[in-house]
């Protein structure tokens, strides 16, 4: 810990939305400390190496369609794309599903593709333009109800939805039954069809330290758990600091430990198995999408995308469930998804992510309370959508509520 325990604004988590409201206060001149337990900044974005391979903690992109991918340097991220679309196998055969915007030579494979009658596919047209392209506003005035039924209202047919939208849709959501807001779906979908999805070439921990790397030297301190937090104060096991402002940006369990009056927690979990293959089976980076009734949600070639997250040339694999499946129990799954023999893959690790996002069920709570009183804040992806963006869009408003605290005048609307 730095030797001053005094700070204008003390910020309890280094994770994205945590970053996002320190660089913001720092920006306006108020002197700001992060305090993180974990041993690296990004919070849920953690990367290691694994004989040499770069792993995310579990199977994550990022999306630049997330209206807060303006507050990072995308550049220096050396971002590699998947493409727009995904792999769907019916019968044994593999049909590409790509959006004919960006790859015109696709279309025609794409309108072949089984995902119903020619009006079941124009009603999924429909849909994504009406997502992409309708103002926001509207999108968060239509009924809301839950995406699977708002889908199916919307003539999106049984194919569609079982072997396209539900699969890929889970992989995101991190739930099946499509029990998730409508107008979530709506603005996710929206960021997906005006994005595109990509892995930086450090791994996904690489967008946490950007961010921290904004800030002055010295001022986040790793491996320093909060255990209590008080208006103008945060007791550390190394002492207690003192703040004019304290925002907790934590997970949601530790956040409602720390703040009783915080309501907030993050029911889905997800599973990731890491195989390597001697060479992709695919000539473009694209995901699969699991079958209909079956275990997994999706698998991609990872080093399609981002070459650098291997290290000689072979190809990292990275299969997903929603369950806490035994790599064992899935590897023929995966091995068909890919089109390959079940001893071609060798298994290099699995991580399981407990609590990995809140739920978004309706009604959808957008821009929950971050100033809780008495110099007290609260931020992270619980507070806005369980996303990137939804916590870099949290920390921001944490950030202009201080600063309306802090500096009457500078904060703007949170």
């Amino acid at each position: 810990m730095s030797t001053s325990t005094r700070a204008e604004v003390l910020v309890v988590g280094a994770g994205l939305a945590g970053l996002s409201a320190a660089v913001r206060v720092a920006a306006a001149g108020v002197d700001v400390h992060v305090l993180e337990a974990g041993d690296h900044a990004g919070g849920r974005l953690a990367t290691e190496r694994i004989d040499g391979f770069v792993v995310d903690r579990g199977f994550q992109v990022f999306n630049t369609g997330y209206p807060r991918a303006a507050d990072l340097d995308l550049a220096a991220l050396e971002l590699g794309w998947f493409d727009r679309g995904a792999v769907i196998r019916v019968e044994g055969r593999a049909h590409r599903v790509a959006d004919p915007r960006r790859q015109p030579t696709a279309a025609v494979g794409t309108a072949a593709a089984p995902l119903g009658s020619v009006r079941e596919k124009a009603a999924l047209v429909a849909f994504s333009l009406r997502a992409g392209y309708a103002p926001v506003g509207r999108l968060l005035r239509a009924p809301e109800t839950t995406a699977e039924k708002s889908l199916r209202a919307a003539g999106v047919g049984e194919a569609a939805l079982e072997r396209f939208l539900r699969p890929f849709l889970a992989g995101v959501l991190l739930e099946e039954e499509l029990a998730t807001s409508s107008r979530y779906v709506d603005l996710l979908w929206r960021s997906f069809v005006r994005g595109s999805t990509g892995l930086p070439a450090a791994g996904m921990q690489a967008i946490g330290e950007q961010l921290a790397g904004r800030l002055d030297s010295g001022r986040v301190h790793l491996r320093t758990a909060v255990r209590s937090v008080s208006p103008g104060s945060a007791t550390t096991d190394e002492g207690t600091w003192s703040a004019g402002a304290v925002v907790v940006a934590t997970d949601p369990a530790t956040a409602s430990r720390l703040l009783p009056a915080v309501e907030a927690d993050a029911p889905r979990e997800v599973t990731t198995h890491l195989h390597v293959l001697p060479a992709s089976p695919w000539p473009s980076p694209l995901i699969v999408l699991g079958q209909p009734r079956g275990r997994l949600v999706n698998s991609a070639v990872v080093s399609d995308a981002q070459p650098r997250y291997s290290p000689d040339g072979r190809a990292l694999v990275a299969s997903s469930t929603l369950d806490r499946s035994r790599e064992a129990d899935v590897r023929d799954e995966i091995a068909a998804a890919h089109g390959v023999s079940p001893s071609e893959l060798e298994h290099l690790t699995t991580v399981t992510v407990p609590d990995a996002q809140p739920a978004a069920l309706p009604p959808l709570q957008l821009r929950r309370p971050v100033d809780l009183g008495d110099g007290l804040f609260v931020c992270g992806d619980h507070r806005d959508t369980p996303s990137i963006q939804g916590a870099m869009a949290s920390g921001a408003r944490a950030a202009r509520a201080v600063l309306r605290r802090l500096r009457p005048g500078a904060g703007g609307a949170a």
